[in-house]
């Protein structure tokens, strides 16, 4: 446990370093904190507000499986596959990567705070206190990998407040099977809006509408690919832009299932609307759509709104982050961002928490 100390009314939990959220990235983290020779608890403390173990995947829907994931990387100690029984193709990504997680909590004795909600992180003479639905805490150091799931991205379109039918985010679909017999308008050009409409024309009709063309890479995957796009993402950040779309670099790999879909005629994609009216969509030219859902696949934005108080944003809504590996926020050496901007994926998570790990350590001089 935390050393603790009562002030007044309120139970303080004292540790160097706070790791804020159990996902890839915050698991690595904590990973990398405990091979440094870390004590859990004196020195750091890992606090989660999911149930259980799992991070966001477990709030996936249940059609997602691991052969259709854009990739899970293995966490430092443990691989992914050591964990599953049966093959992969066959196993819900909601299941797998929460056993998963919970195996490698276990094997490596963490001992994760949840539910934990942070609600606040504020500074407190040379520490920083954080505020949670159980309780506060105060750490000399933070390691923020909260994610964003907690922070879907809806853009706001004229006429949407007056829309009658039904507006929901990826975060909010379960299954096509919700929507039989309705007009589902599919805004998005990402990995997730192109599953989506895989599995929702298949039951009923749909428009799909992106604000760029797609670009649909053709070809194998190579590595160079993701270097290029982690390489942009970490560019902008190191200026304190606000991160770019990995797709946007990638491209979306043109699988088989992108072939079917092509030929039966569902990715004729629609330019962006320019409003949305009480029955459908309507375009700049006047072309009207009767629509009875639309599907925001429009991604997310990093859930960092407990952090506001600390000031860390740049005028342009941006953050400036410096380090080996742009973990580590300029304005407060003290703070470091994991699963942010180059470090969203789940390799790059892996790669972030190491170097938050030993940064933090040695700016601390643990």
């Amino acid at each position: 446990m935390p050393e603790s100390k009562n002030t007044a009314a309120e139970l303080i939990f004292k540790t160097d370093i706070i790791v804020i959220g159990a996902g890839q990235a915050g698991l690595s983290s904590a990973y990398y904190l405990k091979q440094h020779g870390l004590t859990e608890g004196r020195q750091f403390v890992i606090v989660d507000q999911s149930p259980q173990p799992g991070g966001a995947w477990q709030y996936r829907w249940p059609s997602l499986t691991l052969s259709t994931v854009n990739g899970i990387h293995d966490l430092p100690g443990l691989s992914f596959s050591s964990t599953l029984d049966i093959p992969a193709s066959e196993v819900k990504a909601s299941t797998a990567v929460p056993h998963y997680f919970t195996a490698y909590e276990k094997k490596f004795d963490f001992h994760v705070y949840r539910p934990v909600k942070t609600n606040l992180v504020c500074n407190q003479a040379d520490r920083f206190r954080i505020e949670t639905d159980h309780g506060l805490f105060s750490a000399r150091g933070i390691i923020n990998a909260t994610g964003s799931w907690e922070a879907p991205y809806i853009p706001h379109y004229p006429g949407s407040e007056f829309f009658k039918g039904i507006q929901l985010h990826t975060k909010d679909y379960q299954t096509a099977q919700d929507f039989l017999g309705k007009h589902v308008i599919i805004v998005g050009g990402g990995i997730s809006a192109i599953q989506l409409l895989d599995e929702i024309s298949r039951l009923t009709t749909t428009t799909w509408v992106t604000r760029s063309e797609p670009n649909f890479r053709e070809g194998p995957w190579l590595e160079e690919y993701g270097r290029a796009a982690v390489q942009k993402v970490e560019d902008r950040v190191r200026q304190g832009l606000p991160p770019g779309s990995i797709v946007s670099v990638t491209g979306l790999p043109l699988t088989p299932a992108i072939e079917q879909m092509k030929a039966r005629g569902v990715l004729q994609r629609q330019p962006m609307f320019s409003e949305i009216t009480s029955d459908g969509v309507r375009w700049a030219d006047g072309r009207h759509i009767a629509a009875d859902v639309i599907l925001w696949c429009t991604g997310f934005r990093s859930g960092l709104d407990h952090l506001a108080p600390l000031m860390l944003r740049e005028d342009n809504d941006g953050i400036l982050m410096g380090g080996r590996l742009a973990t580590q926020v300029m304005k407060d050496p003290r703070v470091h961002l994991v699963g942010y901007g180059p470090s969203a994926s789940t390799i790059g998570a892996n790669r972030a928490g190491r170097a938050a790990a030993t940064e933090l350590i040695a700016h601390l001089g643990l």
